[in-house]
C-alpha cells in the first residue's frame, strides 16, 4: 500500500478522544455476552443442584443484567462509533473537496466524471468501516478475549490454555483461507464500482448520441458486463465472510471439547463442582463469538485499503505540473470595479500531462484538442475593449482562455493591471477575469438558483434586470418565472438560452473582464449573429472588457479589434 494511502487510512480513525467511547461499550457488549453465557450456566447448574433460592438470587440479577446490559452498550457503541466515524469521513470529504479546487478542472482532467464521483461519494463512505469494523472492533474484542481467558485461567489454567490454542489456530487458518479465497475479490470492488458509476455516467450523459448511431445497446452490454464483474466480487467476498463466520463457529465447537478434555480431570478430582465445570463448557462458545469480530476487521480493513488508495489518488498533494499554485505571499489584486488593462508577453502554455488513477498518464482534455499549448503570445487588451480571437480547431484558443483566467500555469509575463498575475492567488484572479465555457454548466435547479449562487444577495428584480439584458426576460416569464426548471444540465434550454444564462450569471458576479469561448459553439448558424450581437452588446453595457473566443464567423461591427492565433502563436501587431 502506497503513503499516501497508508495516511488515507491513518487519517480515517477518529481522534482517541471520539473514539474511546466506543471502545468501552463495545468492551462492555461483549464482555457481557461472555458473562451472561457464564452467569446462566453456572445458575442452571446450580439450581440443579436445589440449593436455597437465596444462594441463586445474585446469578439470577446478574442474568437479566448482563443480557440488559448486552443491548444497551450494543446500542451505546453503535451511536458513538457512528458518530465519530461519519464527523471523521465529514472532515475527510471536505479535504478532498478542498485539494480539488486549486487543481479544478484541469489538473483533474485525467479522472472520468463517474469515477470521480464514486471515489468522492462511495469510496470514502468505505472509509468509516476502519473505525466501526476494523479498529473499535479489534481493541474491544482483543481485550475482551485475554479477560476471558485469564477468567478461565482462575478455574481452571489448563482449560485457559486449551481455550487459547485453539482460539490462535482457529483465527490464523480462518485469516488464512479467507485471504487466499478473497484477496483479489476485495481488491478489484471498489474499483469495479468505479468503473460501473463511470459507465453509467458516461451512458445516460451520451444517450442521444448513442441512440442516434445505434450504439446504445454496446453501451448497455458494457454495463450490464461490468455489473456482472461487481456482482460476481460482492458475492464471493460475501460468501468467504460466511465461511469466516462458520469456521470461527466450529473453532468455538473445538474450544468447547479441548476445553471439556482439560477440566474432566479436574471434575473428577474435585478440584472443580460441578456449576464451575458447566462454565468452563460453555463459555469457550461466547469466546468464539466474540472472535469472529478478528477476520471480520481483516477483511473490512483490505477493502478499506484499496478504498484509501482510490481516495488519496483521486486528487493529488501537490498541483500537478502546468496547474498554477498559491503563492506563498499572494501580490494584491488591482483595486477597483474598472476592467483592468491586460499585458501578455511571451506567454507559453500547455495542458499538464496527468496521473491517470486507472493507470498510465496522459494530456488533460481540452475543447482545443489535447495537449494544445501556446508557444508565444503577445496581446494587449485596453480596458474596455472588445476583442476577437480566432483560430481554428486546435490553435490555442481553449489554452489561452484558461491561461487568462489561472487554470493553467504559464511562462512568459502576464500582467493583469500592472500586477503579475503569477503573484496573484489564482482565485483573485478568477474574481477579476470571468470565464463563459463552450459548453456552460446549469445545474438541475430553477433559473432563480442557477443565478444566484453568482450573487446571493441579489433580489429577484435584480436576476430579471440582467435577464433582460441578456434578452431572456420574456423567454423566463413565458416559462413561469425564476421558478422555471433548466433540468439536468441544462436538457430543457437551447444551447443560445444556456448561453445567455451563463452570461447573466456572470454579469451578476460583476466580472470586470469576460472571456467567451466559443458561446455559439452549440447555437444554429442562423442565429449565431444575434445571439453574440446580444451577449457582446449586454457585456459592454456592464462596463466589462470582453474577450470573444471563436473559430466561426463573427461580425467585425460587434468586437473593435480582431487577432487571429494560429499554432499557439499570437505575435504582436
Amino acid at each position: 500500500m502506497s503513503d499516501p494511502a497508508r495516511a488515507m487510512l491513518r487519517r480515517s480513525i477518529p481522534s482517541p478522544r471520539r473514539l474511546l467511547p466506543a471502545v468501552l461499550f463495545g468492551i462492555g457488549s461483549a464482555g457481557s455476552t461472555i458473562v451472561l453465557l457464564a452467569c446462566s450456566a453456572w445458575l442452571i447448574a446450580r439450581a440443579d443442584e436445589q440449593p436455597p433460592v437465596l444462594y441463586l438470587s445474585m446469578a439470577i440479577v446478574g442474568v437479566r443484567a448482563f443480557a440488559l446490559g448486552r443491548s444497551v452498550f450494543r446500542y451505546l457503541e453503535r451511536l458513538t462509533g457512528h458518530d465519530a466515524s461519519f464527523r471523521q469521513l465529514a472532515t475527510i470529504r471536505a479535504d478532498v473537496f478542498a485539494r480539488m479546487l486549486p487543481i479544478a478542472p484541469d489538473g483533474i482532467a485525467a479522472t472520468r466524471r463517474g469515477d470521480l464521483l464514486d471515489r468522492f461519494v462511495s469510496d470514502v463512505d468505505e472509509l468509516q468501516n476502519v473505525p466501526l469494523r476494523a479498529v473499535q472492533p479489534l481493541v474491544s474484542a482483543a481485550i475482551v478475549l485475554v479477560a476471558a481467558v485469564v477468567g478461565i485461567g482462575f478455574l481452571a489454567p489448563q482449560s485457559a490454555v486449551a481455550v487459547l490454542i485453539c482460539l490462535v489456530a482457529g483465527i490464523g487458518v480462518a485469516l488464512l483461507v479467507q485471504q487466499r479465497a478473497v484477496a483479489r475479490a476485495e481488491r478489484t470492488t471498489a474499483p469495479l464500482r468505479g468503473e460501473l458509476q463511470a459507465a453509467i455516467v458516461e451512458h445516460v450523459q451520451a444517450l442521444d448520441v448513442l441512440v442516434a448511431f445505434d450504439a446504445a445497446g454496446a453501451g448497455r452490454r458494457r454495463i450490464d458486463e461490468l455489473g456482472s464483474e461487481y456482482a460476481k466480487a460482492t458475492r464471493t467476498r460475501a460468501a468467504a465472510t460466511g465461511v469466516a463466520a462458520a469456521a470461527m463457529s466450529a473453532i468455538g465447537g473445538f474450544a468447547v471439547a479441548a476445553s471439556l478434555a482439560a477440566a474432566v480431570p479436574l471434575l473428577q478430582d474435585g478440584r472443580i463442582d460441578g456449576p464451575t465445570f458447566a462454565v468452563l463448557c460453555l463459555v469457550p462458545l461466547a469466546i468464539a463469538e466474540i472472535a469472529t469480530a478478528v477476520p471480520l476487521a481483516a477483511s473490512a480493513l483490505r477493502l478499506a485499503r484499496a478504498s484509501a488508495s482510490r481516495v488519496a489518488g483521486a486528487v493529488p498533494d501537490t498541483a500537478p505540473a502546468g496547474i498554477p499554485a498559491v503563492p506563498e505571499s499572494p501580490a494584491a489584486p488591482p483595486a477597483g470595479d474598472a476592467p483592468p488593462m491586460i499585458e501578455l508577453r511571451g506567454v507559453q502554455a500547455s495542458w499538464p500531462v496527468l496521473a491517470n488513477p486507472e493507470g498510465g498518464a496522459g494530456p488533460a482534455a481540452s475543447d482545443d484538442g489535447r495537449g494544445t499549448a501556446l508557444t508565444r503570445v503577445d496581446l494587449a487588451i485596453a480596458p474596455g475593449e472588445r476583442l476577437l480571437v480566432r483560430g481554428g480547431s486546435g490553435a490555442g484558443k481553449t489554452t489561452l482562455a484558461h491561461v487568462l483566467v489561472r487554470f493553467l500555469e504559464y511562462a512568459g509575463s502576464y500582467r493583469l493591471g500592472g500586477v503579475e498575475a503569477s503573484t496573484l492567488d489564482p482565485a483573485d484572479v478568477r474574481g477579476i477575469v470571468g470565464l463563459v465555457e463552450q459548453r456552460p454548466w446549469l445545474f438541475d435547479e430553477d433559473v432563480r438558483q442557477n443565478l444566484i449562487f453568482a450573487r446571493d444577495t441579489a433580489s429577484d428584480d435584480e436576476l430579471l434586470d440582467v435577464l433582460e439584458r441578456v434578452g431572456l426576460r420574456e423567454w423566463v416569464e413565458e416559462r413561469g418565472g425564476l421558478d422555471a426548471k433548466v433540468g439536468e444540465r441544462g436538457a430543457l434550454v437551447s444551447g443560445g438560452q444556456a448561453q445567455r444564462l451563463a452570461l447573466a450569471r456572470a454579469m451578476l458576479a460583476r466580472f470586470p473582464v469576460l472571456v467567451l469561448d466559443e458561446p455559439t459553439a452549440s447555437v444554429d448558424p442562423a442565429r449565431a449573429d444575434a445571439l453574440l450581437r446580444d451577449l457582446t452588446d449586454a457585456a459592454s453595457r456592464s462596463g466589462s472588457s470582453v474577450v470573444l473566443i471563436s473559430h466561426a464567423p463573427v461580425d467585425p461591427a460587434l468586437v473593435d479589434r480582431v487577432v487571429t492565433i494560429e499554432d499557439g502563436r499570437l505575435p504582436a501587431i
